[in-house]
C-alpha cells in the first residue's frame, strides 16, 4: 500500500478511512469489504449483533489486526508506514481491560501515563470519567461501570484526537452506562472523534452522528440514526398476537389490504406491523378480527428505531448472535 497515495485520496476533514477491507479466520470471512469513512468531530457508531465482524472491523482500524484487503488510513497515515506516529494521536477502550487488583485509580493512570511522552493532568482525567471519589480506591473495589470508566481514562491520557470504543458498556447497568456516555459526549464536545462498535440501539441513537449497520462481515445501510429509521417508512410499528390462533391464520395479503399498511413481518407467536396512520389501522384491524372471529391479544403500538431495521432487513435481533 503506497501511503503518500492514501494521504492524497483521503478527504480532508476526514480522520478514518477504510476502503473494502476484508478478514478471513481460515474458511471464515469475518468482515467482507466493509468502507467507513468518520469525519473529525463527529462520532460513528458501527452497530450490529454478535458475530457481526464489529470488533474484527475496529481491531483493524487500531491497527491491532492487519487487513486481508483493502486500505485504512488514520489521520492522513497509515499502519504500515507510520504506526508510531498514529498511536500518539488515538486512544483505544478494548471489549475487555484486565487492570492489577491491588493498585489503586491514581497509580493504574499514572502507570499509563508513563508510557506516552508528555505528561497528562491525572486530577482532570479523574473528574472527566467520574472517579473523584475513587481516587485512592483499589481496581477491585469499583464496579464493572467504574472499570469501564477508568479503561476509557487511559485511553484519554495523552489527549487523543480519535477515541475507539469496543463495546464500551456491554453487561452494565443502564445507569452506569448513562455515566460512560456522559464521558464520550464531553469528550465529544471538547472536539473529539469517536468510532465506536455497539449492539445497543439507543446507545447508537444517543451518541452517533452516522450509524454504520452491519451484518455477517457486510454493510447493509449507513446514515444518521433518524435517516436509518425514516427508511422504515413507517409512523409506527403495530404489534399483536391471536388467542388460541397461529397468527398465519391473517394472510399477509389480508393486512396490506388495509389502508396505511406497508409491511407485515411474522415474528414467532407475533406479527408486526409498519403503519401510517395508526389509529385508523388499527380500527381495521379490530373490524378485520371482528369478521374473522379471532381474538387479539397483546396489542401495542412503538415508534420505529434502529432494531425495527435492523429486523425488518435481516429478519434477526441485533442481541442475536
Amino acid at each position: 500500500m503506497d501511503s503518500h497515495r492514501d494521504q492524497i485520496d483521503s478527504p480532508a476533514d476526514s480522520t478514518v478511512v477504510a476502503r473494502g477491507i476484508v478478514k478471513r479466520f481460515g474458511d471464515l470471512t469475518a468482515v467482507d469489504g466493509i468502507d467507513l469513512e468518520v469525519e473529525q468531530g463527529t462520532c460513528v457508531a458501527v452497530l450490529g449483533p454478535n458475530g457481526a465482524g464489529k470488533t474484527t472491523t475496529i481491531e483493524m482500524l487500531e491497527g491491532i489486526k492487519q487487513p486481508d484487503a483493502g486500505e485504512i488510513v488514520i489521520l492522513g497515515r497509515t499502519w504500515q508506514h507510520d504506526a508510531r506516529a498514529i498511536r500518539e494521536r488515538i486512544g483505544v477502550q478494548l471489549q475487555e481491560t484486565e487492570f492489577q487488583d491491588k493498585l489503586k485509580v491514581y497509580e493504574i493512570l499514572r502507570l499509563f501515563d508513563s508510557f506516552y511522552a508528555a505528561d497528562a493532568d491525572l486530577s482532570e482525567i479523574i473528574n472527566t470519567i467520574g472517579l473523584e471519589d475513587k481516587r485512592e480506591a483499589f481496581v477491585k473495589t469499583l464496579s464493572g461501570g467504574q472499570k469501564q470508566r477508568l479503561s476509557i481514562g487511559c485511553a484519554l491520557l495523552h489527549g487523543p484526537e480519535i477515541l475507539f470504543l469496543d463495546e464500551p458498556t456491554t453487561g452494565l447497568d443502564p445507569q452506569a452506562r448513562r455515566r460512560v456516555w456522559e464521558v464520550v459526549e464531553r469528550f465529544k464536545a471538547n472536539g473529539g472523534t469517536v468510532l465506536m462498535t455497539t449492539h445497543y440501539m439507543e446507545e447508537a441513537e444517543r451518541l452517533a452522528d452516522l450509524v454504520v449497520i452491519v451484518d455477517k462481515g457486510r454493510v447493509i445501510t449507513r446514515g444518521s440514526p433518524a435517516e436509518i429509521i425514516a427508511s422504515l417508512g413507517a409512523e409506527s410499528l403495530v404489534r399483536f398476537s391471536l388467542i388460541d390462533e397461529d397468527v398465519r391464520v391473517l394472510a399477509e395479503d389480508e393486512l396490506l389490504a388495509m389502508e396505511g399498511v406497508s409491511a407485515v413481518r411474522y415474528e414467532g407467536a407475533d406479527i408486526v406491523l409498519s403503519v401510517e396512520r395508526t389509529q385508523a389501522v388499527i380500527a381495521s384491524l379490530f373490524r378485520v378480527v371482528e369478521s374473522r372471529r379471532l381474538r387479539l391479544e397483546d396489542l401495542r403500538t412503538h415508534r420505529p428505531t434502529l432494531e425495527d431495521v435492523f429486523v425488518a432487513l435481516t429478519g434477526r435481533h441485533l442481541r442475536d448472535g
